[in-house]
């Protein structure tokens, strides 16, 4: 994490004196807090801590999208094999996906007429590389959910250490609670890398999108506005995993009553379905 936040500070040059400096002091704390979120035995705001890869996907797809950005941007300050490997793969596959009313090509429009050709080149290539990897993330969990058997192969889910901030026991029922979570977090991770563009250019009165000038505010933007929505739509392809298993559970247990000959339909109660098998 430490080595996430600081790269590209380290890889690209600073107007501050201080900056890098500054940045590893923030990529310090911010690693640390994780730490100790993860060797904490009672969860606070990090979900899935023990259901992976959502974790690993999401940190890897940032990491990676982080790391090729600041690549292709030190590539245009100084000349390396590296950059330009970096470059050529990202501009390669921002052709593909620049497409009409794609969100690459509406990134693009947030720039002001009279910027920069090289500015909107730059943009254009790394909004296509980010775009590109967080669809990768999504298509690859989905595959783990409805392939692999996500979260079952890694033995039983439990809901209060991988859902710290979703009350089971509140409100209507739980399974109508989380799959309206998941479809409200589907909708907006679809929506979001289409509507962002949008409200910065509206935007641009208040906040100058020039600042997008700045390599390290560029990579960090654009990297967020792909990951970010990505990151969503796992949540909610995870939520509705969750929701089908807790209805399986449900279904095992009315079964089991009704072989035993009890004569009442079994009612599992869901302030006591912490842990789905």
């Amino acid at each position: 994490m430490a080595v996430l936040v600081a790269l590209p500070a380290l890889a690209l040059p600073s107007a501050s004196d201080d900056g890098p400096q500054i940045v590893v002091l923030i990529s310090i704390i911010i690693a640390l807090l994780v730490f100790l979120e993860y060797n904490s035995a009672y969860p606070s705001f990090v979900e899935f801590r023990y259901a992976p890869p959502i974790n690993r996907l999401r940190f890897g797809a940032l990491f990676l999208t982080v790391a090729v950005l600041s690549a292709v941007c030190a590539d245009e300050n100084t000349t390396s094999t590296i950059g330009a490997i970096a470059a050529s793969l990202a501009g390669l596959i921002a052709g593909f996906l620049d497409i009409p009313f794609s969100p690459v090509r509406l990134i693009g429009l947030i720039l002001p007429a009279d910027a920069p050709a090289t500015l909107v080149e730059t943009l254009r290539i790394a909004a296509g590389f980010a775009y590109f990897v967080s669809l990768c993330i999504v298509g690859l969990f989905f595959l783990l959910v409805h392939v692999a058997g996500w979260p079952a192969r890694h033995g039983a889910f439990n809901v209060w250490i991988n859902l710290p901030l979703f009350d089971p026991t509140a409100g209507s029922d739980v399974v109508t609670r989380l799959r309206r979570h998941g479809l409200i977090n589907l909708v907006l991770g679809f929506l979001l890398p289409f509507l962002l563009p949008a409200v910065a250019k509206a935007a641009s009165g208040i906040v100058d999108p020039m600042i997008l000038e700045n390599e390290q505010t560029m990579i960090w933007v654009v990297s967020l506005w792909a990951i970010l929505p990505a990151s969503m739509m796992i949540r909610g392809i995870a939520m509705n995993r969750i929701a089908q298993m807790i209805l399986q559970k449900r279904e095992r247990a009315y079964a089991a009553a009704q072989a035993a000959g009890d004569g009442e339909a079994a009612s599992e109660n869901d302030e006591d379905s912490y842990q789905l098998v």
